[in-house]
């Protein structure tokens, strides 16, 4: 694996969304392609939420980049993923770092935000991609979705 400042990012950052945050992401980094890490994905209401795991048949797909200024990026990021170092809530998400599965079978390391709550099984993205759900439904905007930063 490669220690470069990567984030894999399987939901509201991926570039089909044009939210400020995916914007920011953009903006501040280099795409570097189309992968999958280990885990579970799961509906959380308009955006969702990756269950890693260590072995086992279930992938998560998205993107991964590498960061231009990772301080930074990060840092804006943690905030609107609600896990910010310094914010006192409870976070539903943390910053972790996994292996992800480029796809030309390269395994990059990579940050990842992570669910740390418990989810209904019954929620869960049985295809690993978002995107696969999302667009079978009109209403929800890829273009314009933004989500707010969780309280």
């Amino acid at each position: 694996m490669t220690g470069a400042p990567s984030l894999f990012v399987y939901g509201t950052l991926r570039s089909e969304f044009h939210n400020e945050f995916a914007c920011l992401l953009r903006a501040g980094s280099v795409f570097m392609g189309k992968a999958r890490v280990r885990g579970r994905l799961y509906r959380l209401g308009g955006y969702p939420g990756l269950k890693l795991s260590k072995s086992g048949e279930h992938w998560a797909r998205g993107e991964v980049y590498l960061l231009r200024d990772p301080e930074a990026t990060l840092r804006a990021l943690d905030a609107y993923e609600g896990c910010a170092p310094d914010d006192p809530r409870p976070h539903q998400f943390e910053r972790v770092k996994t292996g992800a599965v480029m796809e030309d079978g390269s395994v990059a390391e990579v940050w990842v935000y992570a669910y740390n709550r418990e989810v209904p099984e019954s929620r869960r993205i049985v295809s690993g991609d978002f995107l696969a759900g999302v667009a079978r439904t009109p209403s929800f905007g890829l273009r314009n979705h933004t989500r707010q930063p969780r309280p």
